[in-house]
């Protein structure tokens, strides 16, 4: 079973920056596509930036220009750094395979990303 670890929420201030961070126990980590989602309340968990494993990348149009995925395939971890983060960034933020190519993986607990003065 693929165990996923998110980290790297946390408080910041609108404007700022974080980077996340989930690693991956899956020995077939480079074959496949990851994605990060982000689920806010009350609303649906949505693919927010994906990346296959030849490094191609993929955002979501309210996240173009600030937020950036990559991957470290000898770590089998995904990163997401967000920059000039906004209070409508506030969410859940998991990790997973890019759904629209790939199965699940599962869930992992999430990390949270709270974007507030």
């Amino acid at each position: 079973q693929v165990q996923l670890v998110e980290s790297g929420g946390g408080l910041v201030q609108p404007g700022g920056s974080l980077r996340l961070s989930c690693a991956v126990s899956e020995t077939m980590f480079r074959i496949y596509p990851w994605g990060w989602y982000r689920q806010a309340p009350g609303k649906q968990r949505e693919l927010v930036a994906a990346i296959t494993a030849g490094s191609s990348t993929y955002y979501a149009d309210s996240v173009k220009g600030r937020f950036t995925i990559s991957r470290d395939n000898a770590k089998n971890t995904v990163y997401l750094q967000m920059n000039s983060l906004k209070p409508e960034d506030t969410a859940v933020y998991y990790c997973n395979r890019d759904h629209r190519i790939a199965v699940s993986a599962g869930w992992g607990q999430g990390t949270q990303v709270t974007v507030s003065s």
